[in-house]
């Protein structure tokens, strides 16, 4: 299933980067705050289900995405960096895992089971003292 994200729907905010960077992080807003919405989202039912019901520390409980990019000096990068984060998250969402079929074991792997169990125990029968 191929999915579009609407970058319409995604709100980028610039915001100063933290940590390290000389004079240039205390002038320069090069970090982006991605906000998505995924209730008032386009995407389909099924992948916004799965999105708010993820373990996703980036995923509020108002069911908002909120993803910091800062690792690229520059706005533009960040900017890319978050809507490919953000991609990422979506396609995750998106994949649905095969469902388990239950198996049983073949009656000769139940008899080789037991049959080397019973082996064993023979073994270990013969190891006890012997009685006169």
């Amino acid at each position: 299933m191929t999915i579009t994200l609407n970058e319409s729907e995604v709100e980028i905010l610039a915001i100063r980067a933290q940590g390290t960077g000389g004079q240039n992080v205390n002038k320069v807003s090069n970090a982006v705050h991605l906000r998505f919405d995924v209730t008032a989202s386009s995407l389909p039912d099924e992948v916004k289900a799965r999105l708010l019901t993820m373990r996703d520390q980036r995923v509020s409980s108002d069911g908002v995405i909120v993803i910091k990019a800062q690792k690229h000096r520059s706005l533009e990068r960040n900017r890319e960096d978050g809507l490919t984060r953000l991609r990422e998250l979506i396609a995750a969402a998106a994949f649905t895992p095969t469902k388990r079929r239950p198996t049983k074991p073949s009656r000769s792997s139940q008899k080789k089971r037991i049959d080397s169990k019973v082996k064993r125990g023979q073994v270990k029968l013969l190891r006890s003292r012997v009685s006169e």
